[in-house]
């Protein structure tokens, strides 16, 4: 059992408190106790010590399963991977004492109501049940107050990357976070769960720990400098650099050639904003935000990060967030295009390097392979990253575990980005299936050429409308039987299977009145909310039935390339034929919200 000794000293302290006897009224989803996709859910009420050490020792009682990981090499195990997406603030939140509210921090029994690593261990059987073998966890980290959206803040704004956040701790057993997530890792390892954790290496949120030592890992501007408001161009104002249409036309251009050379910079009136970085010393916080001073006295700030791509995105600005400062050159001393994400060659030298930044970052993803075991690590735009410094996270995070797995949140996989080390991305399939023309465009690709990286069969994630909202539930279901099907790898963002309507995030696809409806005050990634786990839930019983299927033919679904994968169409139906080594799967799909006459032969 050395595998879970933590997880059976968590045990231990909740067999104390049974023991005890005292517990306060709990309630929990009942689905989260026996897995019935096929009733309503309920709110139950529970002996809280009781629940969780039923779950515990649920866990504990079957033997170990073997890992997903165990397949392939180079983090290869990716594309056997069903991945159930976990953001754990979230995924876990619940009304417990019934009052109508999501008490913060904690409610009157002192037990959390936002989502914890023990609640989520509790939740495990339930992801398995789905038939999920891989988990994909959202940011877990410490969070800033600087810009802070919403009544909790984004954890997408990460204040120390080596520090988790103490709130997805369930403080009543005093148990400690790390404690609490290094026992949620051994128990997912135990039930055959790869566990993938997501970063955000490129940014950092304004009042990040590392600011008070190390200045010079940021970009600072004017004290005095204003932000510009949302949907304004005041090129007088922070914010976005302005580009007249015809350095834009120009940009974009170079970009698609590749041209990065001599890159069309903002104007002097944005750089002349920027500033030094005023030396350490100089440096204190000003409430939750970090000031300095230069030695000429000019007081200097740190800025809010922005969309940098393309240079017109029309996205609010990031105010919780700042982009670290990779390179370091006079020439370059702003935040832009070309010095965020498509680096001019002049600035991306190796003399320009800020080596102690890269080493700093380096060794993150060591320390939650060597303290906590994850299996891989999504990248929040990775593909950004500088490529030297991501060869040198890759090569460490390999020589830890040669098996080790890299994600990327890119919508445009490329034979580059596997060439780079990568295994498998967000991709595009959320954009393209709801879209029938992209959708056959996409069976098409899939059936000739291929897919240069397997990439996400989802049609919703944390950052795009809910696949509920965009439709009724057979589009849901429709979805989920093509992401079974196709040569993708199935996702299911928490949520998706409940018919969950609210998004977490107004990041990508909505319209300007639709983030209207959707203020930082309702969105998950920025304040307390829970999902509508009650009531009847019918696509709960569709998504785990297609994944059983998946699974019972799990060799003609286990290789992703062309040669295993057919399509024909005649009207309105098309045939989709996946195998591999004498092993065949033929499904009809319509393609029409109508009734439809199987035409001879299909039948």
């Amino acid at each position: 059992m050395s595998g879970v000794k933590t997880l059976t000293h968590l045990k231990d302290i909740l067999k104390k408190h049974v023991k005890a006897g005292k517990h306060p009224a709990y309630f929990v989803p009942s689905v989260w106790m026996d897995q019935n996709f096929e009733a309503p859910i309920e709110a139950r009420k529970v002996n809280p010590h009781e629940f969780f050490l039923n779950a515990i020792e649920s866990i504990l009682s079957k033997s170990a399963e073997a890992s997903v990981v165990n397949k392939g090499k180079n983090g290869d195990w990716s594309a056997g991977a069903i991945v159930y997406n976990l953001f754990v603030r979230l995924g876990t939140a619940f009304d417990h004492n019934q009052n109508g509210v999501l008490d913060l921090p904690l409610n009157r029994d002192d037990f959390r109501e936002t989502g914890t690593f023990l609640k989520s261990i509790a939740l495990l059987p339930y992801i398995n049940a789905l038939g999920a073998n891989t988990i994909h966890l959202l940011p877990i980290t410490t969070h800033g107050a600087d810009g802070k959206k919403g009544n909790l803040g984004s954890n997408y704004a990460i204040r120390d990357p080596y520090e988790l956040d103490e709130a997805l701790s369930e403080d009543f057993y005093g148990f400690g976070v790390e404690k609490e997530f290094k026992a949620f890792m051994e128990a997912a390892h135990h039930m055959g769960m790869a566990v993938v954790l997501e970063f955000v290496f490129r940014t950092a949120s304004k009042d990040s720990d590392w600011a008070a030592k190390h200045p010079d890992w940021f970009y600072w501007v004017k004290d005095s400098v204003t932000d510009r408001p949302s949907h304004s161009s005041d090129g007088n104002l922070y914010g976005s650099p302005v580009f007249s249409p015809e350095e834009l036309k120009e940009i974009l251009a170079r970009q698609k050639s590749g041209n990065f050379e001599n890159s069309i910079p903002p104007s002097q009136i944005y750089r002349n904003m920027f500033t030094a970085s005023p030396p350490a010393k100089f440096v204190r916080k000003d409430g939750v935000r970090w000031v300095g001073q230069l030695p000429d006295g000019t007081k200097v700030r740190i800025p809010g990060a922005f969309a940098d791509w393309p240079p017109d995105d029309s996205q609010p600005p990031w105010g919780d967030v700042t982009y670290l400062k990779f390179y370091d050159h006079p020439d370059f001393n702003y935040i832009a295009y070309n010095t965020v994400r498509m680096y001019d060659p002049v600035l991306a030298q190796k003399t320009n390097s800020k080596n102690s930044l890269w080493k700093e970052i380096e060794g993150i993803i060591p320390f939650y392979q060597e303290e906590y075991g994850i299996d891989g690590v999504m990248i929040d735009m990775g593909h950004a990253l500088p490529k030297d410094l991501f060869s040198a996270m890759e090569r460490r995070a390999r020589e830890i575990n040669p098996n080790f797995a890299f994600w990327e949140e890119s919508f445009g996989p490329t034979k580059e980005s596997r060439e780079n080390g990568y295994n498998l991305s967000v991709g595009y399939f959320w954009c393209d299936v709801p879209v029938p023309d992209k959708l056959k465009a996409l069976l098409d690709r899939c059936a000739t050429e291929g897919l240069p990286l397997p990439f996400f069969g989802t049609v919703e994630t944390h950052d795009t409308p809910r696949a509920a909202a965009r439709g009724e539930r057979d589009d849901s279901e429709f979805f989920w039987v093509l992401a079974c099907l196709m040569p993708v790898v199935p996702y299911i963002h928490g949520g998706f299977e409940l018919g969950e309507k609210v998004p977490v995030n107004t990041g990508l696809g909505f319209s300007a009145e639709e983030i209207k409806l959707y203020p930082p005050e309702k969105l998950s990634l920025f304040s307390a909310t829970a999902l509508n786990w009650l009531g009847s839930k019918p696509l709960l019983v569709m998504v785990r039935d297609m994944v059983r299927f998946r699974r019972a033919n799990a060799r003609a679904f286990s290789e992703l390339g062309p040669e295993t994968f057919k399509i024909s169409q005649k009207g309105d139906e098309v045939e989709l034929v996946r195998e591999f080594q004498g092993e065949r799967v033929r499904a009809i799909i319509n393609m029409q919200k109508r009734e439809i006459q199987l035409l001879e032969g299909r039948r």
